[in-house]
C-alpha cells in the first residue's frame, strides 16, 4: 500500500479510536450520574451497532497503516473484510441521519463524538475503502456472508433487551413495536444492507476492470 494510504489510514484510525474511547467515557459518565455503576456504560455502549461497526473500521484502518504484521492485521487487512466494513459504516451512516439523528440533540464532547462516528467516520472509511483497498477479488458472492454481522447484531440486541428491557434503537424495542414488527423492521433493514453491498460490489468490480484495462490493452 502506498505510503500516502497508510498515512490516511493511520490518521483516520486515530480519530477512530479517539471518538470511540470518548464515547465510552461519556457513557460511563451518564450512567454514573443516573446512580448506576460504570459497568453498566460499558454494558450500554456496546450494545450499539454504530460502536461495534466503528470499531470493525477502526480495526481495518489499523491493520492498513501497520501492514500485515501478525494474524490479527492480516485478517482486518483482507480486502472482504474492509468490503464488509464499508457496508456496515454506510449503513450506519445512512439510517442514523434519515431516522435517528432527530430523536435527540447532543451537544458539547457528545456532539463531537456523535457527528465523528456517523458522519466523518463513514466518509473517511469510504474514501479508504475506494481509493486503497484492492477489489480484483471482490464478488456478488461474498455479499450474503457480509450480511452474518448485522444478523448476529440483531439477534444479540435481541438477548440484551430480553435481559434487561433495554433496545438501543426504536426500530428494535419488543416492548414497543412487538417482536413481529420489530422482525418485520429488521428485514426491511436486511434488505438495505444488501442493497448497499451490491452496490459497493457493484462499483469496487467497476473499479477493478477500469484499472487493469490499460494493462491488457493491445500496443
Amino acid at each position: 500500500m502506498p505510503a500516502r494510504f497508510r498515512l490516511f489510514a493511520a490518521t483516520a484510525a486515530v480519530l477512530g479510536w479517539f471518538a470511540l474511547g470518548l464515547q465510552l467515557l461519556l457513557s460511563i459518565q451518564l450512567t454514573r450520574a443516573n446512580g448506576q455503576g460504570a459497568l453498566a456504560g460499558v454494558w450500554s455502549y456496546l450494545g450499539f451497532y454504530t460502536v461495534l461497526t466503528n470499531i470493525l473500521v477502526a480495526m481495518v484502518l489499523t491493520a492498513g497503516a501497520l501492514g500485515p504484521r501478525g494474524a490479527v492485521t492480516r485478517f482486518f487487512g483482507r480486502p472482504d473484510v474492509a468490503s464488509m466494513a464499508a457496508m456496515s459504516i454506510v449503513v450506519v451512516g445512512i439510517i442514523y441521519n434519515l431516522l435517528l439523528r432527530q430523536l435527540w440533540h447532543p451537544e458539547g464532547w457528545q456532539l463531537f463524538a456523535d457527528v465523528t462516528l456517523h458522519d466523518v467516520m463513514p466518509i473517511a472509511f469510504l474514501l479508504y475503502w475506494w481509493f486503497a483497498v484492492p477489489k480484483t477479488a471482490l464478488h456478488w458472492r461474498q455479499i450474503p456472508a457480509w450480511q452474518s454481522y448485522p444478523i448476529a447484531y440483531f439477534a444479540y440486541a435481541l438477548a440484551r433487551g430480553a435481559v434487561n428491557g433495554w433496545y438501543p434503537y426504536p426500530f428494535l424495542d419488543v416492548a414497543h413495536e412487538g417482536y413481529l414488527q420489530v422482525v418485520i423492521n429488521a428485514v426491511m433493514v436486511l434488505l438495505f444492507f444488501i442493497t448497499v453491498a451490491l452496490v459497493l460490489v457493484g462499483l469496487g468490480r467497476w473499479q477493478a476492470r477500469r484499472a487493469a484495462q490499460p494493462a491488457t490493452q493491445p500496443i
